[in-house]
């Protein structure tokens, strides 16, 4: 039975040498190109077109048509091929877009067979050229996807998105579509650059243009963000662009899951394989193993894996929701046909078409189903294999990787876990959220009980402690996964409400100095990190970064403030304003615990402050929104198991490494 795939559902294939049937409504281009792990172009020529018809393993057409065929053989690829994407570009001389055309049905299929799965690209409207379907090795087997990525820009901006430089992605789309100019078509006017027509990076909330009139909106979920964080994936392991506004969107959005993968410089080595995966059972997909991912190292390697993880979930359950939508929407349509129709209500027919309705309803839903149930089974089984692997710095405090007494690191690592991510469909299926270091963005870990509906059901004062101890746990990982004289850990604590919370850290001896306390603390501890931040960005300004005083603590710091604003006046508002702007970019890091309602009194000069923190809670709550699909994930903060004493081993350690640096 052919899968009907929706934009962002993935399907596997079960022959690797298929044929791609396109069908559309006026003569297209069927182009093909290939890629690599990091999606990126295998060479400034891995495009088959008319010109160049062949590559190992592709041949496209030759000619312009509404009906074309891409014979693929992805065994004759090569093993530097992860990924063979499809486009379809509307030809010079012909229609100006694609939204002027009957939506393109594209069909992957047995050679001269039955059809293996299928794909209608609707919601076109500007585009010139379009990324329709990506085939892409997955664990040492070979995927489906729809996509259905748009630019109205065309080719040349198509080439660009995906790793071409603009002048030689302007000359692959004139020598692509030169072979269709003979029959007097012209190239003039064909653009060859620019942007695509879908939003290349996550929107913060403050980017999302205002609706109607100026009046106040419901506050939107945090954004799952994508440079400096989990994920961008941010999504996406160079590193993926920081969130900004967002394109001009012409038509829907697409997704777009693009790996924050590291460029790799003409000096650097070239990046090892990832291992292998063991072979699979005849009618079963390959057994899932750890580190299989792309990277210059296994901590890179598992970070991208765990990238991989979550753009699945993520795309999965998008596709099976879109399903049950479209199985929704088709059931009202059809339940609307049959009561506008005077036969069924004058012949008594009316009821059986109800339930012929409802049950292709239950048959679609069911379909899509298995499908997620699939999915999510072969995920489970995957985080069962990594989750173990994780380092510290990835890893759950209850880990035996924390046990392991292996010195201090030598080298920071590459992200810092703060929590599980998960969705209602599996809410067991628990996805690590990793925060990308440095930190580009402050943390705010909220302890109101406003705003969230677990936090409604607890004790105000068991809420505040839970928070704390949170705020504590995530400064100890961060102090234990660096070099020993890497951070440095300065504490405001006003009114001396986190002293228990913070004992850990006061024993250990592992802070700058002890807990601030009182105005006159808040007022010392700011005005030193305020100094410390004018002075490096002098000196970064003047290019003399090593010419600083002698009393400047080098090490980045990072300071951790609890039950804000007791203790500020509007001068020490101002400073934390400031640090948390220009702090993250000379190494000063901001980790706050606070209840937003009670900073109303700042009214809206607070405002941006917390729009440029990430919110955390200390309680699992479905608060962090990702704007790729729109889904709401639960976050479920990860803190030591109770009676363990990790945290203290994990400080003595810390303690032990400073005294022998000395």
């Amino acid at each position: 039975m052919t899968a009907e795939l929706v934009r962002g559902q993935n399907h596997p294939l079960s022959r690797n040498r298929v044929e791609i049937r396109v069908t559309a409504g006026a003569g297209l281009l069927a182009l093909a190109s290939t890629g690599d792990e990091g999606g990126r172009l295998t060479g400034p020529r891995a495009l088959a077109h008319p010109g160049a018809r062949a590559l190992p393993g592709l041949e496209v057409p030759d000619r312009v048509g509404d009906r074309l065929r891409i014979d693929v053989d992805l065994d004759a690829v090569g093993a530097a091929v992860h990924l063979v994407r499809v486009l379809l570009v509307l030809p010079p001389g012909g229609p100006a877009r694609f939204g002027a055309l009957a939506a393109p049905h594209l069909a992957v299929a047995e050679p001269e067979g039955a059809e293996l799965a299928a794909y209608t690209l609707t919601g076109l409207d500007a585009e010139r050229a379009v990324v329709a379907l990506e085939l892409y090795r997955r664990q040492g087997a070979w995927k489906v996807r729809a996509v259905g990525q748009g630019y109205a820009e065309g080719l040349g901006a198509l080439l660009a998105d995906v790793g071409l430089a603009g002048p030689d992605a302007a000359e692959l789309t004139a020598a692509a579509l030169g072979a269709v100019a003979s029959d007097g078509i012209t190239l003039a006017a064909l653009p060859t650059g620019g942007a695509p027509t879908v939003p290349r990076g996550l929107r913060a909330p403050q980017d999302a243009p205002p609706a109607g009139p100026a009046a106040p909106a419901p506050e939107p979920p945090d954004r799952i963000p994508v440079s400096g964080s989990p994920y961008a994936a941010g999504p996406g392991p160079a590193d993926t662009p920081a969130p900004g506004p967002a394109d001009t969107v012409a038509g829907p959005p697409t997704i777009d899951y693009a790996h924050p993968r590291r460029r790799r410089t003409s000096t650097e080595a070239p990046e090892p394989a990832p291992r292998p995966a063991p072979a699979a059972e005849p009618g079963r997909p390959p057994r899932p193993v750890a580190g299989d991912a792309s990277g210059w190292s296994m901590d890179e390697r598992l970070y991208n894996q765990v990238w991989g993880m979550f753009e699945d979930l993520a795309r999965t359950v998008a596709a099976y929701r879109s399903a049950v939508d479209f199985a929704d929407s088709r059931l009202d349509r059809e339940l609307d046909d049959a009561l506008s129709d005077p036969r069924h209500r004058l012949g008594g027919s009316g009821s059986a078409a109800r339930d012929t309705a409802r049950a292709r309803r239950e048959d679609l839903v069911a379909q899509a189903r298995a499908v997620l149930d699939r999915d999510l089974a072969q995920l489970a089984e995957e985080s069962e294999v990594v989750e173990p692997a994780l380092p510290a710095a990835y890893a759950r405090w209850g880990n035996p990787v924390w046990h392991a007494d292996g010195g201090a690191p030598q080298e920071a690592p590459l992200a810092l876990r703060l929590g599980d991510l998960s969705l209602p469909e599996r809410p067991d299926l628990r996805i690590p959220m990793l925060m990308r270091l440095p930190l580009e963005r402050g943390l705010w870990i909220d302890n109101g009980r406003t705003g969230s509906e677990a936090a409604m059901t607890m004790d105000t004062d068991r809420l505040r402690r839970a928070a704390m101890d949170m705020a504590v746990a995530h400064a100890v990982r961060l102090l234990a996964v660096h070099p020993a004289d890497r951070f440095s850990v300065h504490v405001i604590d006003a009114a001396g409400a986190g002293a228990a919370s913070l004992a850990p850290l006061v024993r250990a001896g592992v802070l700058a100095s002890p807990p601030a306390a009182g105005a006159a603390g808040v007022t010392r501890t700011l005005a030193e990190l305020t100094r410390r931040v004018d002075l490096v960005q002098m000196a970064l300004r003047a290019g003399a970064p090593d010419e600083l005083p002698p009393d400047v603590d080098r090490a980045d710091q990072l300071l951790v403030v609890h039950d804000f604003p007791h203790g500020f006046d509007d001068r020490a508002v101002t400073q934390l304003r400031y640090l948390a702007d220009e702090g993250p970019a000379v190494g000063v890091h901001l980790l706050m615990v606070a209840d937003r309602d009670e900073a109303s009194a700042y009214g809206p000069l607070l405002d941006p402050l917390w729009r440029s923190l990430l919110r955390l809670s200390p309680v699992p709550d479905n608060h962090l929104a990702d704007p790729w699909v729109q889904h709401a994930w639960t976050f479920a903060p990860d803190l030591p198991p109770q009676g363990s004493r990790v945290l203290d081993q994990a400080l003595d350690r810390i303690a032990a490494a400073r005294r022998g640096g000395r």
